[in-house]
């Protein structure tokens, strides 16, 4: 059966009667239909004063094209320490349209291991990602009408740096020409990103509370002035009409997993384009709510996992209790050109990446249906000669119950109490960051900047941005920059074409190699096999 049919077979549970069995009252939460839910904001006020549960963080090695299932693992972990009598939740972030409709169908995890809706989930959730839009849209036209209105800030319109967005992967809106045509304001280069890459969305999910969010909204830079000084949102006035737009989706929203178990899925930063992690508030909140918070970071330590480690927990005020690194045969096999003792290189990059954080690392092996038992012990055997566990789960086969030995591993964690030790500090300069980031996380050597790239690092120290952290965006599909170099390279350096700032949400991007902040459909998209019955039954959506 694929994962819709899975889905559609599902006896869900009204969501009310979900969110009793995890403990929430009435007031703190607000049913949207049967099966969905949105925290209200007292019961955010509520859940994220009291976060006494135990932080568990799932990454993963580097995927290969169809993903190793590190969202499936993370769903199947909470169901299977539920099964195990402790209390668990899930907080997944938000799918897009974009990656929904070009590669990959849904994004709701797998098989026996799904959060539902999956249908709901993976298409305009709760109007979230669209309010995220339309609160960077509206910032993108009210900055050309001020432009267009005799310019009273003095912007300078080759520095106009805030682009439109939209949720859609469309490769020929990256680079567009804007005000052709008499009234329609001035002629000027401009483009799109995908709204998983909007600064707004970073935002939204690092905000700690709506004033906190205006505060973040307001320190959003959007272009600069003739006297190349920055201008911010909060002086184009959008800030408190923005606001306005995400008052409710800043709510975590509530669904259940397949096996009836309260699950949050809240926001939706890509990894390998911005930080790839679940809100801060859904976090909290499930810190609040369970003794178990499983969360995860956009595809591989190298970049959610990382980017929740160094960007988000600092904000968060705790770090994991322990932190689950999903590995594969298939990706093995993928990094070793077919030899899976050579690909498993990767995950030994993986692991001594992580094992310098401090808190306990314990390697999940997901299951395939074609594995073969020799396989995966060779696998459990170079991860436990790197000095850490691993364990064989089946979350996709069997849900919970695939991922009980998972689960016992897990809750046997005794925490380190110690804070986490951080690859590079914040007074250091940028460059130093990046390179400390190859080198500690990557494997690899240094850095190279473009001279665009040079030139903005000036300006961004002479400016006051030189202490923030550092946010790298590059391919998922290898450790360096190059989809092509597989494995665990040595000896490349990061190549940083050009440096943004997101300061509302605290970070510098830094962008390296061919990627791109709006992806492109394929030859044969994801769309070209999906359909809706007569009956309203979708088809095609996995």
């Amino acid at each position: 059966m694929s994962n819709l049919e899975i889905a559609q077979a599902a006896r869900l549970r009204p969501i009310s009667e979900i969110a009793a069995g995890a403990g929430l009252q009435e007031s703190d939460f607000d049913p949207l239909g049967r099966y969905r839910a949105k925290l209200t904001h007292e019961g955010v006020t509520r859940l994220e004063s009291n976060p006494q549960g135990k932080l568990v963080l799932v990454t993963a090695i580097n995927p290969t094209p169809a993903g190793e299932g590190k969202t499936t693992v993370s769903v199947g972990l909470a169901q299977g320490l539920n099964r195990i009598g402790k209390r668990a939740i899930p907080a997944l972030r938000e799918p897009a349209l974009g990656p929904v409709f070009g590669v990959k169908g849904g994004a709701c995890g797998g098989g026996y291991s799904q959060v539902l809706p999956m249908e709901d989930i993976n298409l305009f959730f709760n109007g979230d990602f669209p309010a995220i839009a339309a609160a960077h849209n509206l910032l993108s036209a009210m900055l050309d009408a001020s432009i267009h209105h005799g310019n009273p800030l003095d912007i300078e319109l080759r520095n106009v740096w805030w682009p439109r967005t939209l949720d859609m992967i469309d490769r020929s809106l990256r680079e567009i020409v804007v005000g052709i045509g008499e009234g329609n304001g001035f002629v000027r280069s401009d483009g799109f990103v995908i709204t998983p890459a909007s600064e707004v969305m970073a935002v939204f999910c690092l905000s700690e509370s709506l004033s906190d969010l205006k505060l973040r909204l307001g320190r959003m830079l959007v272009a600069l002035g003739l006297d190349r000084s920055p201008i911010r949102a909060e002086q184009i006035k959008a800030v408190g009409a923005m606001t306005m737009l995400l008052r409710d989706a800043i709510r975590p929203n509530l669904v259940q997993t397949i096996e009836g178990g309260l699950a949050m899925v809240h926001g939706g930063p890509f990894g390998n384009i911005a930080h790839g992690c679940s809100s801060i508030l859904a976090t909290r909140c499930g810190l609040g709510a369970a003794e178990y918070l499983v969360t995860e970071g956009g595809f591989g330590s190298d970049l959610g996992g990382e980017k929740f480690l160094n960007i988000v927990c600092p904000r968060l005020g705790v770090g994991p209790a322990a932190i689950v690194l999903v590995a594969t045969v298939r990706a093995l096999r993928y990094h070793g050109d077919g030899d899976l003792a050579a690909g498993c290189a990767n995950l030994g990059q993986h692991i001594a990446h992580l094992t310098q954080y401090g808190p306990p690392v314990l390697v999940a092996i997901n299951k395939f249906a074609d594995d073969t038992d020799a396989d995966l012990d060779l696998v459990r055997a170079y991860a436990t000669g790197k000095g850490v566990s691993a364990v064989v789960c089946d979350p996709w086969g069997t849900g919970g119950a695939g991922c009980e030995a998972l689960a016992q591993a897990v809750s046997a964690i005794e925490p380190n109490p110690e804070p986490l030790n951080h690859p590079y500090q914040r007074e250091d300069p940028l460059p130093v960051k990046l390179e400390k980031l190859v080198q500690k996380v990557y494997g690899g050597r240094g850095v190279t900047l473009s001279s665009r790239a040079e030139r903005r690092l000036k300006w961004l120290e002479a400016n006051g941005f030189g202490d923030l952290p550092v946010c790298v965006a590059k391919t998922q599909m290898s450790l360096s920059d190059d989809p092509t170099l597989k494995g665990a390279p040595k000896d490349f350096d990061l190549h940083v074409r050009q440096l943004r700032v997101s300061a509302g949400a605290g970070f510098v991007v830094a962008e390296c190699g061919d990627i791109m902040l709006m992806p492109g459909m394929g030859k044969v998209p994801a769309a070209v096999h999906m359909d809706v019955d007569d009956d309203g039954r979708i088809h095609g959506l996995n």
